[in-house]
């Protein structure tokens, strides 16, 4: 067994490495440029949301307030005449890059700390670079890529965009795994 104290190096190393490669792969890359095509006539739909003043969130249209009611006639015609939506609205101005960044490092440390504590209640110091690569790397990949299909299966998340992120996952996971075994105690 080897301590997550012990493993503080590997975590912050590899979660430097992730954000480093995402970068990489997201900017330097075309593999998710095609990823959120524009709507037809954006500027109209636009136009149609704008004076609703939706706030931030996630949405569903039509949405149900009862199973009742998503069981009833009116609700299945909503369904059948459309559109049927899920919605994300964001809040208005400039992406703040520094705050996404910033969450996104966050959210390596966190992946490589579960890694790191599976690894290390399975290895003790000085295990093989081959078996921390395994632990860790499954650990990370179940950190970075499983839960996307939650989003294909119940919300028609784009298959290609949640394969291409599965992939990127897969890298994320490989590159934490490398680190993780080449800085293992």
């Amino acid at each position: 067994m080897t301590g997550l104290s012990a493993l503080w190096l590997p975590i912050l190393v590899s979660a430097v490495f992730v954000f480093i490669v995402s970068s990489v792969i997201h900017m330097a890359l075309p593999w998710h440029k095609d990823e959120y095509p524009k709507v037809p006539d954006e500027d109209k739909l636009r136009n149609a949301l704008k004076p609703l003043n939706v706030p931030p969130g996630d949405y569903m249209v039509p949405r149900a307030a009862t199973t009742d009611e998503m069981k009833s006639p009116e609700f299945a015609e909503k369904l059948t005449q459309g559109p049927v939506l899920i919605l994300t609205v964001l809040p208005n101005g400039p992406w703040q890059m520094g705050r996404n960044l910033s969450l996104w490092f966050i959210y390596s440390v966190i992946v490589s700390v579960f890694a790191a504590y599976v690894a290390g209640r399975a290895l003790g110091p000085g295990s093989e670079y081959l078996a921390v690569f395994r632990f860790t790397g499954a650990t990370a990949f179940v950190g970075y890529a499983l839960a996307l299909w939650q989003m294909w299966v119940w919300y028609h998340r784009s298959l290609k965009t949640t394969v291409k992120a599965t992939v990127d996952g897969l890298v994320y996971a490989l590159v934490t795994a490398g680190a993780f075994g080449w800085l293992w105690p």
